[in-house]
């Protein structure tokens, strides 16, 4: 957060450390403060919130640390830590390489220990609920502290951090992303099918072949478009990429409604196929679009459009990163499989009898008549002892209870999510966006500098990210198509699944 200063005029020695301090006090008040002001005007349930508040910080880090590939912030760095921490590498200047994996690693030990105290949280009813739903201002003041340690931390550890460590997390997330986007493609046909066939009204049948119709006209748009665009004379690699993404695309097609498929799992289908076909079409034409190469039109925008698009093509990416991870951190079942029919449930526990022989179990929630105070005031107002304004004030008063206290705990008889598993993936996500800043660890320098020294500081814009998305388009695929063909040589496996 210090290195944010260097713009400031006293931006060196003593008072450079004291308005460092009073800044980063303020700024650890200020973002606890939001958060828990934000949270409780918040019209929503506690699990919900909770998200959102975990994708804010992570946003804010990322947004930090792609501001630490910027020349003046490791110049500020330097200049606030009086030249003690350098930025270099033994190849040479690494610029904020090593500052982005600093930033990422912090967020990435905060999330590992908040899952390390979480494991076995069942519901909120657990007081260790809390460290997950409350105290922000205790976990943002420790992120802080773990961002400032790690600075402190010798440039080696972050070489092998960021060589193997932060590289395996990065590839456990994408193929833990491909897995979960597989899963929803399923589960999306499966809910729609199960609609339409349980409700007289066609809305779930023409959602379900409309969604089917616009995936693939946009797999065939896109594909037109990277055709005209990207596959010119003397774009071969190019024009394999489209080619081959075309020709698995028709392959999974045709497999989808195989008849072997159809028998093993009738619900599958075009529109799993189209949703798969889509997705990575999208990761082909990702690639393609920022390869920096003569077959990319689009490599030579002016000075100032190239930084307003790099900064705000960098705010979506984290905002988009930060929500696909709140999603992909709550569908653990996805991973860990499915219950069958009929059987237990995974934690051991089994359904209780509800019939006639059964016990007699409240299944509705208290009337404010059975409340005792309103039973007393309403045989108080009846009396004439006091007036029947009383119990609308009362009413009030309780109404707004409820707002603000248990009704918005939606995780009192179990969680939404596995805590610990959350934190993993979060901790996974920032691995990703260290590589994703760096490159996938290729150090270079990008585009021209401009007038003030500085370069601007592109996201994906290397061989190796174009290589890292193609590679996970045919991932994706093979995913897919295992998903298709699993049923049938291990139908003993997939037998009385849900």
């Amino acid at each position: 957060m210090a290195a944010c200063l260097g713009f400031l005029p006293f931006a060196g020695g003593p008072l450079a450390t004291i308005a460092s301090s009073c800044i980063g006090a303020a700024a650890f008040c200020c973002t606890s403060t939001a958060l828990s002001a934000m949270f409780k005007s918040c019209n929503c349930n506690s699990s919900v919130a909770t998200r959102i508040g975990y994708g804010v910080i992570f946003t804010l880090n990322s947004l930090l640390a792609w501001l630490m590939r910027t020349r003046w912030a490791i110049h500020a760095i330097e200049k606030i830590s009086y030249d003690w921490l350098k930025m270099e590498c033994t190849e040479g200047k690494c610029y904020g390489v090593l500052a982005v994996h600093r930033f990422c690693f912090a967020l990435s030990l905060l999330h590992f220990i908040l899952g390390l105290l979480l494991v076995g949280v069942k519901d909120t009813r657990d007081k260790r609920a809390s460290i997950q739903n409350g105290w922000w201002g205790p976990k943002v003041l420790a992120w802080l502290v773990l961002v400032v340690i790690s600075f402190v931390i010798p440039n080696e550890f972050f070489m092998v951090w960021s060589n193997y460590i932060a590289l395996i997390g990065a590839s456990i997330f994408i193929l833990i992303g491909l897995v979960l986007l597989v899963d929803f493609a399923h589960t999306w046909s499966e809910t729609c099918l199960d609609n339409w066939e349980r409700r007289d009204s066609d809305l779930w049948k023409f959602i379900l072949l409309g969604s089917t119709f616009g995936l693939y006209a946009a797999t065939i748009a896109l594909t037109g478009v990277m055709y005209a665009f990207f596959a010119g004379s003397g774009c071969g690699l190019n024009t394999f990429f489209i080619s081959f993404n075309l020709a698995l695309c028709i392959l999974v097609t045709i497999l989808s409604v195989s008849p072997p498929v159809q028998d093993a799992n009738p619900k599958s289908g075009l529109a799993q196929a189209g949703m798969v076909a889509a997705y990575c079409t999208y990761l082909v034409t990702s690639g393609v679009v920022n390869h920096v190469g003569s077959c990319n039109p689009l490599r030579g925008p002016t000075s100032t459009t190239k930084t307003t698009t790099v900064v705000l093509g960098a705010v979506f990416t984290f905002l988009a990163i930060a929500y696909s991870t709140s999603r992909a951190a709550t569908q653990s079942k996805a991973l860990v499989g499915k219950k069958k029919k009929g059987g237990d449930a995974a934690d051991g526990y089994s359904a209780l009898d509800t019939g006639e022989a059964g016990m007699g179990v409240v299944n509705t929630q208290p009337t404010r008549k059975d409340n005792i105070r309103i039973q007393a005031m309403m045989a108080a107002i009846e009396a004439g002892a006091i007036p029947a304004s009383a119990l609308d004030e009362v009413e009030e008063s309780d109404e707004e209870e409820e707002v603000t206290g248990e009704a918005r705990d939606d995780e009192r008889t179990g969680t939404k999510y596995n805590y610990s598993w959350f934190h993993v993936i979060f901790a996974l996500a920032a691995m990703y966006v260290a590589m994703l800043l760096t490159d996938w660890n290729v150090i270079r320098a990008v585009g021209d500098e401009t007038e003030s020294g500085d370069q601007p500081v592109t996201i994906g814009r290397s061989v190796t990210a174009m290589w890292m998305r193609i590679v996970s388009s045919w991932l994706c695929f093979a995913i897919y198509s295992w998903s298709l063909v699993a049923p049938i040589v291990l139908p003993e496996r997939f037998h009385g699944l849900d």
